[in-house]
């Protein structure tokens, strides 16, 4: 049963616990899908010990879809670390850190129903120049195909790979790290307005004061630059180790956390780490340095990246500090002012779960959904929901995009809809079965702004402005 504990301005509940055989150690962050429900994955148990693939409903229903190494050798996938994506066809697609008939990871695809298909496995080419062990998850690009990274494997001392693999499984290699370029891609890529994709490296760079990390951009084609080099200065202030994604906010600018560094190194070994912002030029500003407050109330070690959500502040976790010394939930504006909106392990015995490594996903209901490490009712770890008050929106796949082509709008209670309008410009549509997302075209004569679904209920617009590429 779910078990709700209630402050002041916001609600946090505790979904559900992981009892190993439905999974233990959730490590990345949950998806919504064009069926309403909520997607994630495990790195470990299920039936098989190998991790799962579950659905949980917005009321905290579990099922699993998939328990990996259900073949021989693993050949289906070990140790998903990574979340899923939901791609324009509708299946989930994602990566897992072990297993593949190589043993080195691999790519698969499932259905919502949890049919599996192997689409790649890594280290099928001599020397793993084709990568190796998949850290982070994937992004569906605009022009249909995924991207995602490997931690090891490549051309250049094994440092890493950026790939490029169709909906149907052809992989391409597109580039292998250097340590000047950045090394163990951990966190993963985004497609920002202008078409490129961006991300971050763990290690490497060109700071004289050690290889502590980069972030960078790279064009759909391969063609790699790295905009900063973590601790750029000595001691760190400006931050180390970034692990997780960055996030495009509404301002253009990119924003992100490191996992060591920040002002307050003397708290924290090599650091406590920091929230930036990076404009897309490359220039950094860090905007928090964790552990700022007495016994690191105010969290430490960020691991996992931002949301920006509809009230235009980031969301994120810390793994550890807050209150009671296991993780929090944060909130911090674009200009820097942090607050901490909950601290984990409020209960003895942390029903509530504690060490998240994962971040936040705002539903289209509004609530933000993660999950903690470890913790809860079994020790296992757990999905939780956290809600601060903000309403309903819809959210449309992809956000940009020509005239002509399918967008799937994702909301809640859609049933009824008689309005779909992209900046002002009206387009046919239809409802799904469960209410729960809308299929439609971008209509002639659209232009750049916001989608506006009109329901029994009111009005509901997109979190981000929907982009018509010409």
């Amino acid at each position: 049963a779910a078990t709700a504990i209630v402050l002041p301005a916001q609600t946090f509940t505790t979904l559900h616990s992981f009892q190993y055989t439905d999974g233990g150690g959730p490590m990345a962050g949950l998806v919504q899908a064009t069926d309403g429900n909520l997607y994630g994955t495990t790195s470990y148990g299920g039936q098989n010990g190998g991790g799962t693939i579950f659905k949980i409903t917005t009321g905290g229903t579990l099922n699993t879809v998939y328990s990996f190494c259900a073949q021989s050798g693993c050949a289906d996938g070990d140790w998903p670390y990574a979340g899923v994506v939901q791609a324009t066809n509708g299946d989930l697609y994602g990566t897992t850190y072990y297993g593949g008939v190589n043993g080195d990871g691999e790519v698969f695809r499932t259905t919502l129903s949890g049919t599996l298909t192997t689409l790649y496995s890594f280290c099928s080419q001599s020397a793993c120049a084709d990568g190796s062990y998949p850290y982070a998850g994937l992004v569906q690009a605009s022009n249909g195909n995924l991207y995602g990274t490997t931690s090891s494997g490549g051309t250049n001392t094994y440092w890493g790979t950026v790939f490029q693999i169709t909906p149907a499984g052809a992989l391409t290699s597109l580039l292998s790290f250097d340590i000047g370029d950045g090394l163990l891609p951990y966190g993963g890529l985004i497609q920002a307005t202008n078409n490129n994709l961006y991300g971050t490296t763990k290690n490497g760079g060109t700071s004289p004061f050690g290889g502590w990390g980069t972030a960078f951009k790279m064009t759909l084609s391969g063609a790699l630059t790295t905009l900063y080099s973590f601790c750029s200065e000595d001691g760190c202030p400006d931050g180390g180790d970034p692990t997780g994604s960055l996030v495009q906010a509404s301002d253009g600018n990119f924003y992100g956390t490191t996992y060591y560094g920040g002002a307050n190194d003397s708290n924290c070994l090599s650091g406590c780490g920091t929230v930036f912002r990076m404009a897309p030029s490359g220039k950094l500003t860090t905007l928090y340095s964790f552990c700022s407050q007495t016994a690191c109330t105010d969290g430490q070690y960020p691991y996992a990246g931002l949301v920006q959500a509809t009230d235009g502040n980031l969301y994120g976790t810390t793994w550890g500090g807050g209150a009671n010394g296991f993780g929090t939930i944060f909130k911090i504006s674009p200009s820097g002012t942090l607050t901490t909106v909950y601290s984990f392990c409020s209960q003895i015995g942390c029903p509530d779960g504690f060490g998240p490594y994962a971040g936040l996903v705002q539903d289209t209901n509004g609530v933000f959904y993660g999950a903690a490490n470890v913790g809860g009712a079994w020790g296992w770890g757990t999905i939780f929901s956290f809600s601060v008050g903000l309403g309903p929106f819809v959210e449309t796949q992809p956000t940009l995009g020509q005239v002509g082509i399918p967008v799937k709008i994702l909301g809640t209670n859609l049933t009824g809809a008689t309005s779909v309008t992209f900046n002002g410009t009206s387009a046919t549509f239809t409802v799904n079965a469960t209410g729960s997302a809308i299929a439609t075209t971008v209509p002639s004569g659209a232009t750049t702004g916001t989608v506006q679904v009109v329901t029994p209920s009111g009005t509901l617009s997109s979190n981000v402005p929907f982009r018509v590429r010409q």
